[in-house]
């Protein structure tokens, strides 16, 4: 499932191909991923508008747009939400991918046009694309980002530590808390507490300044990277979530249940000895 990093190389793919680019027609406008927006929201918004830059904040990504010629005011955001499979790809004139145009590097096989969502054509042949086979990804016009937390890229110490202190969920729980703090997913989360050897169910109220400090590095970390190894499934514990998996650091077992309502997996020896 796409989290930051995944979100990160959409947001890279789209800055190095296509900014600039003069946008000439929307296609593929697939209803339910599009909703509540028709084709002609789209065409009418954008049409005749260049992307002129990428934002992401957490998981969510959004293109802004330039104003026509003669008007002054700035066109709507395009908004690109992966959902749970979701990938940006960028094609030519001819329809095949450009070098470094797929947000998964490839990983999620060949582009299939069946499954695109949406497209925007622009003036030079190129088109984006949102790839979508399960249609849980969405693409909006200004798409409302103010119930986002800060991105956990930006977050320092300080702030993370304020983030984590109100209440009494686990500490899984508001790690997936996307009003708190956008961008980490279910992988991420893992993997951050798998490497501060910190339990999946602890109660934030209950977490050490040392802790929270180690949470902090790790996440860090983590998220630095997975966006430079491709994903957030590049964790160095994510091989060992399964039956029968056992932990990177000390050969202990593998605990599989489910935390904040999340799949969730943790070392039987490392992380419960924290908890308890």
């Amino acid at each position: 499932m796409p989290e930051l990093p995944e979100v990160d190389s959409a947001r890279a793919v789209i800055e190095r191909t296509v900014l600039g680019q003069r946008i000439v027609a929307i296609e593929d406008v697939d209803p339910y991923v599009c909703r509540p927006h028709t084709a002609e929201d789209f065409e009418s918004g954008l049409v005749g508008r260049r992307i002129v830059r990428v934002m992401r904040r957490g998981k969510q990504l959004w293109c802004e747009t330039s104003p026509l010629r003669g008007q002054g005011a700035p066109g709507p955001h395009l908004g690109l939400h992966l959902g749970m499979g979701g990938r940006i790809v960028v094609t030519d004139r001819s329809g095949r991918v450009v070098p470094d145009g797929d947000s998964t590097h490839g990983l999620a096989g060949e582009h299939q046009d069946r499954w695109d969502r949406c497209t925007v054509r622009f003036a030079n042949g190129m088109a984006l694309r949102l790839v979508d086979k399960r249609r849980l990804g969405r693409v909006r016009l200004d798409p409302d980002v103010a119930a986002l937390g800060p991105d956990a890229l930006d977050v320092d110490l300080r702030e993370f530590r304020r983030l984590l202190s109100r209440g009494t969920t686990s500490i899984k729980a508001r790690l997936l808390d996307q009003s708190v703090l956008a961008g980490i997913g279910n992988l991420l989360a893992d993997e951050m507490l798998w490497q501060s050897r910190i339990s999946p169910a602890k109660r934030v109220d209950q977490l050490q300044p040392t802790e929270v400090a180690a949470l902090h590095r790790a996440m860090r970390q983590a998220l630095r990277r997975s966006i430079a190894a491709g994903g957030s499934h590049t964790g160095r514990v994510i091989p060992a979530r399964h039956g029968g998996g056992t932990c990177p650091r000390c050969g202990a077992p593998m605990r599989h249940g489910t935390v904040g309502g999340r799949s969730t997996w943790w070392c039987e020896r490392e992380q419960d000895e924290q908890h308890g």
